[in-house]
């Protein structure tokens, strides 16, 4: 699958998509993030053909960030 993002063609077809190692091996409702031609992709785990959300390294690391501050924690 290729996407087009912020002007840039992004190949997922190469992609190595992981899961958090907190996800159980059979586990299907989990977010995959995949690191690609300089952006990261994300994806739902149930729907693998689906698709993605594609976040510069910028973008990422403000998500990142974020989350290991609570900012959506509920």
């Amino acid at each position: 699958m290729e996407v087009t993002s912020k002007g840039y063609r992004i190949d997922l077809d190469q992609a190595v998509w992981r899961k958090s190692t907190r996800s159980g091996p059979n586990c299907d409702n989990c977010v995959e993030v995949a690191f690609v031609s300089g952006a990261i992709a994300v994806r739902d785990s149930k729907n693998p053909t689906g698709p993605a959300l594609i976040f510069t390294p910028d973008e990422w690391d403000a998500f990142v960030d974020g989350a290991k501050d609570g900012e959506f924690d509920l």
